[in-house]
């Protein structure tokens, strides 16, 4: 397992959005992203959340909404690496397959995709 500090961690998220193509993050409106050290049930098998209404199934949508929410369980995902390298693959892994919940796309068309 790969140990990382929670700012140091925050700061690898930052750095693997930075790096996402534009036209992904371009569409992202009223969303925010966060870093918890594991999600509510104690879990090390979640590695990310979108917690929100995806695109696809917006009805009326405007001012006064709060903010969806991406989630990376630090935790999880240091579990799962050994190198820095591993952690920043999967981060990357994890903020594309839930930007793509954002967009409405479920797990199914994620695995065919290949990021599931």
């Amino acid at each position: 397992m790969f140990d990382l500090d929670a700012s140091e961690f925050e700061r690898l998220v930052v750095d693997e959005l930075d790096l996402l193509p534009d036209d992904m993050v371009d569409g992202l409106d009223n969303i925010i992203f966060v870093v918890e050290d594991r999600p509510e049930d104690g879990t090390l098998d979640t590695l990310g959340l979108y917690d929100g209404v995806a695109l696809t199934e917006r009805g009326q949508y405007g001012f006064g909404e709060m903010p969806d929410r991406i989630v990376l369980y630090r935790e999880p995902l240091l579990a799962i690496c050994d190198t820095l390298e591993d952690l920043h693959e999967e981060i990357h892994i994890t903020l594309v397959h839930e930007i793509a919940h954002f967009y409405g796309i479920d797990d199914d068309r994620l695995h065919e995709l290949g990021w599931s």
